[in-house]
């Protein structure tokens, strides 16, 4: 496994991530614990350091999900990232509300990247007016986080804007082989790094449709994308400077 050093707290983060978006699940839609458990484990146990999650992946019970398959010392090794449903956030308080539960769910003292998630031009605008700079700000003062970054899927124009609004740690975008210019693209991952910001890739396999194609064509599964085939969202090889990120699946 490649690691790379984020920059400003110096973690070495594996190149590769593993995304609890897509886990596994059974036929009545719910998380198959004991096939998704297995995938994270051996993710962790061959490297990968760097997982991620968020409150609203598998209607809920990502998290819930990742504090058990955590457990056993897994929890030590790995730096763990969820994020805050800022469209769910009405007050200052909604953030503590949402951060301390999840929190418990993932059975942790702290978050190790905590993410504003999903946020365009407008919905930064929102929070930043509710005060999600205090919130942070206290967050990382107390422990409950450590580093503080945002998910972006907004339009390029606006994302300097939410990059030179608070003291980032990092942030998350989309990017992948194909779509260089969209959202944030290569311009905002050149700006973002510019600025000293750790940039993570998420969806660089098209949030898992280049791997599913490629094992039906193969035929080691047959369609449907829950099948047993995870995307793994990763940091980007060079945090800004790599032209390229790389995605991971277990079958």
């Amino acid at each position: 496994m490649l690691y790379r050093k984020m920059p400003g707290n110096g973690d070495e983060l594996s190149i590769l991530g593993f995304g609890a978006m897509r886990l596994p699940v059974r036929k009545d839609g719910s998380i198959d614990e004991g096939k998704a458990t297995q995938m994270v484990r051996h993710a962790i146990d061959n490297g990968v350091n760097y997982v991620d999650t968020a409150w609203p992946y598998h209607m809920g019970e990502s998290e819930p999900f990742l504090g058990q398959a955590l457990a056993d010392g897994y929890r030590e090794k790995v730096r763990l990232a969820t994020k805050l449903p800022q469209w769910m956030v009405k007050s200052q308080e909604d953030m503590d509300r949402f951060l301390n539960a999840q929190l418990e769910k993932l059975n942790t003292g702290h978050i190790d990247y905590y993410l504003i998630h999903s946020l365009v031009g407008s919905s930064w605008k929102t929070v930043r007016d509710l005060g999600v700079a205090g919130f942070l700000d206290r967050a990382k003062a107390d422990g409950r986080i450590i580093n503080a970054g945002f998910s972006y899927h907004g339009a390029a124009e606006d994302f300097r804007e939410v990059v030179d609004g608070y003291d980032w740690d990092f942030c998350q975008i989309q990017y992948n082989f194909l779509d260089e210019h969209i959202q944030a693209g290569r311009e905002g991952l050149e700006y973002a790094a510019s600025r000293g910001l750790g940039v993570i890739i998420m969806e660089p396999l098209r949030g898992g449709t280049w791997q599913i194609r490629f094992l039906q064509r193969s035929g080691i599964y047959g369609a449907g994308p829950m099948s047993g085939a995870a995307p793994c969202s990763g940091p980007c090889g060079g945090y800004g400077t790599t032209r390229r990120s790389q995605s991971c699946f277990q079958v």
